[in-house]
């Protein structure tokens, strides 16, 4: 994926797109005018940027020279994963088809948050030391040592992991950590405010809680001075002056404490708004289970005199068996998983597509994930060919590479190579690149990089998945007859015959033979020959795979070799 490229001279195409990053743009525009301008600077905004003004527009209005905040959560209590990914991945395609929109003339800002100031309440199973931990069980995640003794913290661990994933993936953000935030009084004026109307606050939260929670329910979380802990402990009393509340510590000694300076840490929906309202944040995406809890931040954030950030609410992955991926279950799939059978860029794909709509999150969707996104790249490069100054906007490819898609994918799709690793038996790159290289003359892993990556997933995905579940057939009595008909035909097809006529071929021999509907003749062929009930077009196939190696593998299905083995 790319760095951010030129977004210049593309709000016209903007403002028409339908692919729903533009659709949140041009609500996120909306609102940026609505709450930032004035009547009259509205319309001063429209007619500029009307005429593609935008510069001017910004230079006339400084309110619009603020950066346009998008906002993204971590838990700082695990390693990154794949909804951290999807978490980056989503608010940043949003803010780039923002800067199309708008010339790159308003600046903008992805903040990605940790929340490290949570207390540590569960300890992960993939960790060592796990009797240390318990003994910092419910400390603020930097408080908590690092059970691998890299860091000062685990904590801060776990941010250098997710700062070093964001960064692998070339991600454009500004990473804050809570922690510091409470503790340099980022959000000073904010606790000060939720004391100030913490009546107000509870008024909305006590009605979302049972009946025992709300007997005890504060706001604000006190660190205990003593143990150093995070404390549900209900708040016994406020005083507003002083910008203080009392509380019982842990051995019953009623302590009285400031709420700023990182001396509490807000209950977690509280948090939200307060961080929503201290940084201006203009834009979150989070997963449907939250619509509840983005409701009732809203309400947070107006009783605090703010205005809520547009919300973006996207389904949530389901695992093989339909059922919601969880951490603690450890269903569905893993970022180590998917990249060792896919790109980054399919992985990006997958999140963008349909984001409204649930997925299943399984192995098996990464072929077709990076079929697609191969495909949609070349329609991508076929549409900038033909209209240079005029890239497809809505096309996948755009927003996955940020606006800057390169100008070639693969020539080769993903299933076709996965079919020539399971013909081929092949075990290396080396392997196949022995066929490509004859199938696409003068290529080579230098000057064909995406197809070499690939290769190195097809061969993982075929060890893996594949080779385990092939199951070889014989053939029946049409299909057999039909493929050493094919075979004749094969033998009798010019030198150096492309893949479009050796398509035509097959075609002709299924439909003489009287297969119906056609496609069966091919699930026939691929079944019989490959072990497995589908692949790419055989044209291409043969093609790579080379005639005569095809005609001598029809041979071998036909005497039952393949069933033998």
């Amino acid at each position: 994926m790319s760095s951010q490229p030129s977004l210049h001279g593309l709000s016209a195409q903007a403002r028409e797109a339908k692919s729903w990053p533009f659709e949140q743009a041009r609500l996120l525009l909306a609102r940026i005018l609505r709450l930032r301008l004035t009547d009259a600077e509205r319309d001063l905004a429209a007619t500029l940027f009307e005429e593609g003004k935008f510069a001017e527009a910004v230079a006339s209005l400084p309110t619009l020279s603020r950066p346009v905040i998008f906002q993204c959560g971590y838990g700082a209590s695990g390693l990154p994963h794949m909804g951290t990914f999807g978490e980056a991945a989503r608010p940043t395609m949003v803010r780039t088809a923002f800067r199309a929109l708008t010339e790159d003339a308003i600046p903008t800002q992805l903040i990605v948050f940790s929340d490290d100031m949570d207390g540590f309440r569960k300890i992960p199973d993939n960790v060592p030391n796990k009797a240390m931990l318990e003994e910092d069980r419910d400390k603020p995640v930097t408080s908590v040592r690092d059970p691998f003794g890299e860091y000062e913290s685990f904590g801060a661990h776990n941010n250098a992991r997710l700062r070093a994933f964001l960064d692998g993936f070339g991600f454009d953000y500004t990473f804050m950590s809570s922690t510091e935030t409470y503790r340099s009084g980022g959000l000073d004026a904010v606790l000060l405010r939720i004391l100030e109307r913490f009546d107000a606050i509870q008024a909305i939260m006590l009605p979302t809680l049972g009946e025992e929670r709300q007997a005890t329910y504060s706001p604000f979380l006190p660190i205990s001075p003593k143990s150093g802990r995070v404390l549900q402990a209900p708040t016994l009393s406020r005083n507003v002056e002083k910008g203080t509340i009392t509380f019982a510590d842990e051995d019953g000694t009623i302590t009285e404490t400031p709420v700023t300076g990182g001396r509490v840490k807000l209950q977690w929906r509280p948090d939200w708004a307060a961080r929503w309202t201290a940084l201006n944040v203009d834009f979150e995406a989070s997963g449907k289970d939250l619509i509840d809890s983005v409701r009732v931040s809203n309400k947070i954030v107006r009783a605090l005199g703010g205005e809520p950030p547009e919300a973006f609410h996207f389904e949530l992955f389901m695992d093989e068996n339909n059922q919601k991926i969880s951490k603690s279950k450890g269903n569905g799939l893993t970022m180590e998983e998917w990249l060792r059978y896919g790109t980054p860029e399919s992985l990006a794909y997958y999140m963008f597509q349909s984001p409204k709509s649930a997925k299943r999150l399984y192995f098996d969707v990464i072929p077709k994930a990076t079929d697609e996104y191969l495909s949609h790249l070349d329609a991508f490069n076929r549409a900038r060919a033909e209209k240079a100054n005029a890239p497809a906007l809505d096309n996948p490819a755009w927003h996955v590479h940020r606006g800057g898609p390169p100008e070639r994918g693969s020539p080769v799709s993903f299933s076709l190579l996965l079919n020539l690793v399971s013909a081929a038996d092949a075990s290396t790159k080396d392997i196949l690149w022995g066929f490509l290289e004859r199938y696409i003359p003068g290529a080579t892993p230098a000057t064909e990089p995406v197809l070499d990556q690939l290769a190195g997933y097809a061969i993982n995905y075929y060890e893996d998945f594949v080779k385990p579940a092939k199951t070889f057939r014989a053939p029946t009595d049409q299909e057999r007859a039909a493929m050493t008909e094919l075979a004749a035909k094969l033998k009798a097809l010019p030198a150096g015959a492309d893949a479009e006529a050796i398509q035509n071929e097959v075609f002709e021999v299924g439909k003489a033979a009287g297969f119906e509907p056609l496609r069966a003749w091919f699930s026939a062929l691929y079944e019989v020959l490959l072990g497995q009930s589908q692949g790419p077009r055989f044209g291409s196939f043969t093609a790579i795979f080379g005639v005569d190696r095809t005609v001598a593998l029809i041979e071998r299905a036909l005497a039952g070799e393949l069933v033998a083995a």
